[in-house]
């Protein structure tokens, strides 16, 4: 089943599935109902998250941290990549209004690469 990605305030939905926070810290206005598992570990540093908001790590470093981070974390990862080869449908949630640059859309990869032709 897929794994997807969604800002953690757009209300759930049928195809969710497993709403998963992918967030160090929890999100002000969120009531816990809102999510069905916090993953905080699978979140950047608050101190790596601080840097990019800040604009002292642009997006290139930033993302090459994080993924070094998350990779520590492989028992979680994979996981993950198990329930979802089990049918379960995954929905990472975070904070970020930008999907292109959050760290969701990075750890999405992670768990689903992309396949060549």
């Amino acid at each position: 089943m897929p794994i997807l990605t969604k800002m953690v305030k757009e209300p759930r939905a049928p195809e969710d599935g497993t709403r998963l926070l992918v967030m160090r810290l929890w999100p002000r206005g969120v009531k816990k109902a809102h999510v069905d598992a916090w993953e905080r570990d699978l979140a950047p540093s608050v101190e790596l998250m601080r840097g990019f908001l800040k604009g002292r790590i642009p997006w290139a470093a930033y993302r090459k941290r994080y993924v070094a981070e998350v990779r520590e974390r492989e028992e979680k990862l994979e996981e993950i990549r198990r329930r979802s080869s089990e049918g379960e449908t995954i929905t990472l949630l975070c904070w970020c209004h930008d999907e292109t640059r959050c760290h969701r859309s990075l750890l999405r990869g992670l768990l689903v690469p992309e396949r060549g032709p």
